[in-house]
């Protein structure tokens, strides 16, 4: 078993990795803010203890009319799922820009957060281990 095998690790790299998918979904939500019909999609919260030892699930979107935009990610599977649309947009949709725009920022704040925190458990098992940081 080597360092990079140890929960701590783990449970980091999946939570990076469902960052990275929600990023997808989310940029397909803004890149779609204006098509006619269109319905946000978001990622159910990500939970630790709910993906298990190790997830290699997969998730693929897909255009469902021929004027939406479609972003194809293999970053983790972590069931993409329709938004809950309280206000509806002129153009027929459900996706609000600004809060699109608002999730987008928390999710990258969030990633960085995730990031760091995973290159300084490393530096800390280093240290321990005695060599440079």
């Amino acid at each position: 078993m080597g360092l990079m095998d140890l929960p701590v690790f783990n449970a980091l790299t999946d939570k990076m990795r469902w960052h990275q998918a929600r990023q997808g979904l989310l940029a397909e939500n803004v890149a779609n803010a204006e098509t006619p019909g269109y319905r946000g999609r978001d990622l159910a919260q990500f939970e630790f203890g709910a993906q298990g030892p190790s997830s290699s699930a997969s998730i693929v979107t897909s255009a469902t009319q021929p004027t939406h935009f479609s972003v194809s990610s293999s970053n983790g599977g972590f069931g993409a799922q329709r938004m809950a649309n309280f206000e509806i947009t002129p153009e027929g949709n459900g996706v609000t820009l600004e809060d699109e725009m608002m999730k987008v920022t928390t999710n990258l704040m969030d990633y960085q957060a995730a990031t760091s925190l995973y290159q300084k458990s490393i530096k800390i098992i280093r240290t321990a281990l005695g060599k440079s940081a």
